[in-house]
């Protein structure tokens, strides 16, 4: 079988949709698949390949559309710049030759649409509902072959809209269980990471409280702004928290919401860093959290990557209790806070570091359920959803 994946983003990107795509890709590969990542050109601030940036095995190909980016004038023309480009790389697609036996997979709705209209098969995954934009997705939708999403709640409102429910396959996201649960101690993990001296010895002296990934999404706080109140009033002696995975600017802006809250001696924030890095960082951690805050997207329709991540590195989990993150986390394998509410957080966070019992019950409960969450094992559910 032969996959063309297509979608209209920034490959390499720092955000964790460029990852999924291109992991994905390099698991289609690894079961003997012939695969190709069709993107366009973008002006893009990161630096090197795909592969090198991402840590993945070279065995796909990337072909780059040239496509001018309009994006660069979103200052001045907004959402419309985006417009413009989808429409660039759709006329370009239009004319693109492909052999008639591949297998379209794409995350763009329109892209499902145009293929289709070649008579192409055609896979679309879905990573969030459409809201306002949703007649024009779902027309767009309408012909595609097979459906996936990451969560049922997701796939409950493609039911809802009329698609047949044997179309639709629910398959969440992935880890490198491997990567993610190595065997080190926090100690040898801080001599790795080789911090700088000052941030050394907090690490080494302190309870750590670690949160990774983007800081925001769509410029919406992610629940670190509730972890900086947690922290403000926790009488905990020695604690400090770090929060991998920012941008320049949202680094920033966090560092200074620390400074107000006069906690800037008790917190760190660094840029992304690769998987084997993050890997390190979470086996520092006393707990890893993950306080989303109530809005639709986090509530019903996210996967975050980040979860299963946690859940392999055997280190204790506080998550908000959503329904998204039920789906996969449970009161066995995790402690859970009340999202927006900093003082439930802090009462979780003082229980988790006073009982290293229930501490150590949920991160092995964690690290046992998510071997069935594997790249592989998602990749093999997919490609027997197709075939059947």
């Amino acid at each position: 079988m032969k996959i063309v994946y297509i979608v209209n983003a920034r490959i390499p990107t720092e955000k964790a949709h460029g990852y999924q795509i291109c992991k994905m890709c390099e698991e289609f590969s690894n079961v003997g698949l012939e695969v190709k990542l069709l993107v366009p050109t973008r002006i893009n601030p990161v630096k090197g390949n795909a592969f090198s940036f991402y840590g993945l095995e070279k065995n796909f190909k990337i072909n780059y559309i040239k496509s001018f980016d309009f994006l660069k004038f979103e200052k001045y023309l907004g959402r419309y710049s985006f417009y413009i480009q989808s429409l660039l790389f759709l006329a370009k697609l239009l004319f693109r030759s492909i052999d008639k036996n591949t297998l379209i997979y794409t995350r763009n709705p329109e892209l499902v649409w145009l293929f289709k209209l070649k008579g192409f098969k055609v896979v679309y995954e879905c990573h969030d509902w459409f809201n306002k934009k949703k007649k024009i997705a779902l027309f767009f939708l309408r012909k595609c072959d097979w459906i996936i999403t990451t969560n049922n709640y997701t796939k409950k409102e493609f039911i809802k809209n009329g698609f047949k429910d044997n179309n639709v396959l629910v398959a969440s996201n992935g880890v490198n269980v491997e990567l993610f649960s190595i065997d080190v101690k926090k100690n040898d993990a801080i001599k790795k990471l080789k911090p700088r001296q000052e941030i050394k010895n907090k690490l080494l002296n302190s309870k750590v409280l670690v949160y990774t990934g983007n800081f925001k999404t769509k410029d919406i706080d992610k629940g670190i702004k509730e972890i900086l109140q947690a922290i403000k009033i926790l009488d905990i002696e020695k604690l400090y928290f770090v929060a991998v995975g920012g941008s320049i600017k949202d680094i920033e802006y966090y560092k200074d919401l620390a400074k107000q809250l006069n906690i800037h001696n008790r917190t760190c924030f660094l840029s992304r860093q690769t998987h084997k890095e993050l890997a390190l960082f979470q086996k520092v951690a006393d707990i890893l959290l993950m306080p989303f805050p109530r809005k639709a997207h986090y509530e019903y329709f996210m996967t975050p990557i980040k979860m299963f991540e946690y859940m392999a590195s055997k280190r204790p989990i506080i998550a908000s209790n959503l329904p998204s993150i039920r789906e996969i986390l449970n009161d066995k394998n995790c402690l859970f806070c009340r999202p927006g509410n900093f003082k439930d957080l802090a009462d979780k966070i003082r229980l988790l570091l006073s009982n290293k019992k229930l501490a150590n019950q949920i991160s092995n409960q964690a690290h046992k359920d998510v071997q069935k969450y594997t790249w592989q094992k998602r990749t093999e559910k997919i490609l027997n959803f197709i075939k059947n």
